[in-house]
């Protein structure tokens, strides 16, 4: 497993999602550690210079939960405050049950924390992919996703920044019909960097990373959507009471994703929610769009752990 530290203090460890990298965290690692923490941020398994099994049950959360039991002790630490974002967030939300005693608190990014699926993920998926195209079933498919998009990492990365952030309606994708399609071939047009909040430079870094690993260990965290499902049949979500708090902004397509009420659910599931912020104009990529932003309320909030 690859890390990037940064400080010395109480650990935070920032757990990113697709398409990141623990890049995806540059803004925040210099702002904790300035704070007066210990800032460490992951390859996640699959990603960048972190492993990356090519089977997706070994995705599921008992490995994944697993990966960041190991890095503690690896690192020595009894404990630490987890911050996701993305899958990162889905994993951070099960984290206190699966791995108690290991998580101080939580700060979660983009995905609230909603019920399981009343059916299996992969059929709900393609139930919605009838009516028009929704990634979530495309990437289902083995190999397709990930020759596409490995054919072309920088025209796809462009892309999907531009589409989940705030200045498009990612939902305009839903438009297009699965039949035929690709998800290059649905997704906007990116304008020329660099944008308010991503340089050209920032973004060969990702070129050159996904170049060389390709996509098929990131694909795999939504390969292992049913695995998942069938491990909380048997263990089903309890409640979270270590303190959270929950960022997201105001266009990020997540939000609708998730369903109307998944705002209203995670506060009923999360009896530890401390705070919760919406910034406006950032899209999925929160940290990224609004950086300054969002170190100062995690740094807000970590505070009051101390």
């Amino acid at each position: 497993m690859h890390v990037v530290q940064q400080g010395s203090g109480p650990a935070v460890v920032l757990c990113h999602g697709f398409p990141g990298l623990s890049y995806s965290w540059r803004h925040q690692l210099p702002a904790l550690a300035a704070a007066g923490y210990r800032a460490i941020a992951v390859d996640m398994r699959g990603y960048g210079r972190t492993d990356a099994p090519t089977d997706p049950r070994a995705y599921d959360r008992a490995s994944t939960v697993a990966d960041m039991v190991g890095l503690l002790d690896a690192l020595g630490l009894d404990d630490a405050v987890f911050v996701g974002h993305d899958f990162g967030a889905a994993l951070v939300w099960d984290l206190p049950q699966w791995a108690p005693g290991r998580v101080r608190a939580l700060v979660q990014l983009s995905v609230p924390r909603t019920p399981p699926m009343p059916v299996l993920p992969s059929a709900a998926f393609a139930h919605q992919a009838q009516r028009h195209f929704l990634h979530l079933h495309y990437f289902q498919q083995p190999g397709v996703a990930d020759a596409e998009l490995g054919a072309d990492p920088r025209g796809f990365l462009s892309r999907v920044f531009w589409a989940l952030s705030g200045g498009y309606r990612y939902l305009d994708i839903f438009a297009h019909p699965s039949a035929g399609n690709g998800y290059l071939d649905v997704l906007p047009e990116a304008p020329p960097l660099p944008w308010p909040w991503l340089s050209e430079a920032e973004l060969d870094h990702y070129v050159q990373e996904f170049t060389r690993t390709g996509f098929t260990g990131g694909l795999s965290w939504y390969r292992a959507h049913d695995h998942i499902w069938r491990e909380k049949q048997q263990r089903p979500d309890e409640p979270v009471t270590v303190p959270v708090c929950f960022i997201t902004g105001d266009r990020d397509p997540v939000q609708t994703m998730t369903g109307a009420r998944s705002m209203e659910q995670m506060r009923a599931s999360v009896p530890g929610l401390a705070a919760e912020h919406v910034i406006a104009g950032a899209g999925h990529f929160v940290q990224m769009e609004a950086a300054e932003q969002v170190n100062r309320i995690m740094v807000d909030f970590l505070a009051t752990l101390d």
